[in-house]
């Protein structure tokens, strides 16, 4: 039996840490708040290369600092 795995976003921790909001995160990526949100409450099904790497540019973090699989 194969266990569930789920990726999870850790947007949020990481604008905390950075002092930065989603909508600042927005105007910095160009990506709506309501998407951006989605993605930080872990509601997303997907996420374009393109977004991933505006996200990772603008928080200074690598893709694996934002995903992770959990178990």
């Amino acid at each position: 039996m194969t266990e569930e795995q789920e990726i999870e976003c850790h947007l949020g921790e990481l604008l905390e840490a950075r002092g930065l909001t989603l909508a600042a995160l927005s105007e910095m990526v160009g990506v709506s708040v309501v998407n951006l949100s989605v993605l930080k409450n872990n509601h997303a099904k997907a996420i374009r290369f393109s977004t991933l790497q505006a996200i990772c540019q603008a928080l200074e973090c690598e893709p694996g600092d934002l995903l992770t699989i959990r178990k």
